[in-house]
C-alpha cells in the first residue's frame, strides 16, 4: 500500500472514528433518559397568589397563522386583569393589516393586548423580543411562535415550578399539527421528538444544560435581564441565551407531558431553510459560548455534555468528507478479506448509525407506547434525510466558523394541517441556491459507487452506499420539483 493510500485510509477512518463518537452520545443520551427516570418533572399546580403574566407573539409575514395563533392565545386558562399579550410584528405584508384588525377584536373583547410594529427588523426575533419587553408589565413571559398553538392549560401547569426562586424558564414539549401530511413531516416528527424526549429528557433530568426552544415556554423576567437579556449576534437567540442563564446559575425546567401543538415545514426548501438556521445558529452559539462553559467550576460531566451539545453540527462538514472518502477507500481495500473488514468497519458503523436507529425509535416509544414500534418504518428515510441534509448544514456551518453573517430567515407557515390542505399556491416558500445541484451531483456519485460494488461483489457495502445515495437524491429532487410547481404569479406576489 502506497503513500496516497495509506494518507486516504487514514483520513477515512479518523472522520469515521469522530462520527462514530458522536453516535456513541446518542447511547449515553438513552442511557442519562432510562437511568433518571424517577427524576422527571411533573407539571405543578399554580401559586395562590397568581402573578402578572405576558404572552409574546413574534411574527413575520405570517398570513395564513396569523389568526390561529391568537385564537388560541385567546383560549388560555388565566384572569384577564393579570395577562398581557404583545403581538410583535415586524410584517412587510398584508399580515401587519391583518395582525392589527384581529389585535384590535380582541381588545374589544376586554383583553389587554397590544400591536407593536417595527419598520426595521434591527436584530430580527430577538430583537423584537427585547423591545417587547421593555414594554412588558409581566413579571413572567410566555412566548409562542406563530406556527404554535397556545394549550389553554399551559400557565396552570407551568407557574408552579417557579417557587423555586433559582427557576428561570419552564420548557414544554413540541408536538405536531401535520406529522401525518407527508413523508417529510413524517421525518420532521421523528427527529423532532427525538430531540424533546430523549435529549431534553436526560439533560433535564441530569442536571445537564438544555436550551429553551425559542417558543412555548415561560421565562422568569429578571432570569432574562440577569443574563444579559436577548441578544443577535447569532441566528438562536434561544440557545443563546439559556447557555448564559445557567451559567449564571439559573435552573431550567422541561415538562415532557405539557404539549405544545405546531406546524412543521411540508416544503423540502423551507424545511431546509430552518434546518439552515438551526445549524448556523448552533455553531455561532459554540464559538461564543463554549469558552465560557470550559472556563468555568461547572462538573465535568455537565462541561461535556454542553461540549457535544453546541458542537454537534460539526459532524456535518465530516459526513461530507466521508462521502468524498467512501470510494477510493473501498477500491483501495478491495483485496481485503471480509473478516477484517468485519472487525474494523462494523464497530465503529453501528456506533455510528445504529445508536441513531434506536435513539428514534425509542422517542417514538415513549409518546406512543407499542404503536411506536411501528412507526420504525420512517427510520430509513429519516437516516436518508439526515445524510442528504448534510450538504445543506456543511454550508451553515461553514459560514458560521468563517464569521459569515446572514439574516434570520423565517420558516414559511401555510396553514397546513391535514393531507386536504394545498400550500403549493400559497405566497411563502423557502428560498433556494446551488445546494440541490450539488446533492443531486452526490447522489449520481453514490449511484455509481453502488454499481460499482454491485459488480466487484462489494455487496455487504451496498446499505451503506444506497442510504447516501438515496438520501441525497431525496433531498435534491423535493427541492428542485417543489421549486418548479409554483406558478408564476406567487413567485411574482414574493418578489
Amino acid at each position: 500500500m502506497g503513500p496516497v493510500d495509506t494518507v486516504v485510509l487514514g483520513l477515512y477512518f479518523f472522520v469515521l472514528v469522530i462520527l462514530a463518537v458522536f453516535g456513541t452520545h446518542r447511547y449515553l443520551m438513552i442511557y442519562l433518559y432510562y437511568r433518571n427516570r424517577d427524576r422527571k418533572a411533573e407539571p405543578l399546580p399554580p401559586p395562590s397568589s397568581l402573578p402578572r403574566v405576558t404572552v409574546q407573539l413574534p411574527i413575520f409575514n405570517e398570513l395564513y397563522v396569523v389568526e390561529r395563533l391568537l385564537r388560541s392565545v385567546s383560549e388560555i386558562r388565566y384572569p384577564r386583569e393579570l395577562l398581557e399579550i404583545q403581538v410583535l410584528d415586524d410584517s412587510t405584508d398584508e399580515t401587519a393589516a391583518l395582525a392589527a384588525a384581529a389585535v384590535e377584536r380582541y381588545r374589544c373583547q376586554g383583553f389587554n393586548i397590544h400591536y407593536l410594529h417595527r419598520t426595521e427588523r434591527t436584530g430580527f426575533k430577538a430583537g423584537a423580543l427585547d423591545a417587547g419587553l421593555r414594554q412588558a408589565n409581566g413579571e413572567f413571559v410566555l412566548i409562542f411562535d406563530a406556527d404554535f398553538i397556545a394549550p389553554p392549560e399551559i400557565l396552570e401547569r407551568t407557574l408552579g415550578h417557579f417557587a423555586d426562586p433559582k427557576v428561570a424558564v419552564v420548557q414544554a414539549r413540541w408536538d405536531h399539527l401535520n406529522r401525518g401530511y407527508s413523508l417529510l413531516t413524517e421525518i420532521q416528527s421523528m427527529l423532532l421528538d427525538g430531540h424533546f424526549i430523549l435529549e431534553h429528557g436526560a439533560r433535564s433530568r441530569s442536571s445537564r444544560f438544555f436550551n429553551f426552544n425559542g417558543t412555548a415556554g415561560l421565562w422568569r423576567r429578571t432570569a432574562i435581564v440577569d443574563a444579559g437579556g436577548w441578544q443577535h449576534d447569532t441566528l438562536t437567540e434561544d440557545l443563546d441565551l439559556s447557555y448564559r442563564a445557567q451559567l449564571r446559575g439559573w435552573r431550567f425546567v422541561y415538562l415532557q407531558d405539557v404539549v405544545s401543538p405546531a406546524e412543521l415545514p411540508v416544503e423540502m426548501n423551507a424545511f431546509k431553510n430552518q434546518q439552515h438556521r438551526w445549524a448556523k445558529g448552533s455553531v455561532q452559539a459554540c464559538l461564543k459560548l463554549l469558552p465560557r462553559v470550559l472556563a468555568s467550576d461547572l462538573p465535568l460531566a455537565v462541561k461535556a455534555e454542553a461540549t457535544f451539545h453546541l458542537s454537534g453540527n460539526l459532524a456535518y462538514p465530516l459526513m461530507l468528507v466521508l462521502c468524498a472518502l467512501v470510494f477510493p477507500a473501498m477500491i483501495i481495500r478491495y483485496d481485503m478479506g471480509w473478516g477484517e473488514m468485519l472487525v474494523v468497519d462494523l464497530p465503529l458503523f453501528l456506533c455510528a448509525t445504529a445508536s441513531v436507529c434506536s435513539f428514534y425509535v425509542l422517542s417514538q416509544k415513549e409518546i406512543f407506547g407499542d404503536a411506536g414500534w411501528r412507526r420504525a418504518r420512517y427510520l430509513p428515510a429519516a437516516l436518508a434525510l439526515g445524510v442528504g441534509l448534510s450538504v445543506n448544514n456543511s454550508k451553515a456551518v461553514l459560514e458560521a466558523l468563517l464569521g459569515r453573517t446572514s439574516e434570520f430567515t423565517r420558516t414559511p407557515k401555510h396553514g397546513v394541517e391535514h393531507r386536504a390542505d394545498k400550500w403549493q399556491q400559497k405566497r411563502y416558500h423557502g428560498t433556494r441556491s446551488f445546494v440541490p445541484y450539488v446533492e443531486l451531483a452526490l447522489g449520481l456519485y453514490f449511484t455509481y459507487v453502488a454499481i460499482y460494488a454491485a459488480f466487484s461483489g462489494l455487496i455487504g457495502t451496498l446499505p451503506f452506499i444506497m442510504l447516501f445515495q438515496g438520501g441525497f437524491l431525496y433531498a435534491s429532487s423535493f427541492s428542485l420539483l417543489q421549486g418548479f410547481v409554483r406558478l408564476p404569479q406567487f413567485r411574482a406576489q414574493e418578489a
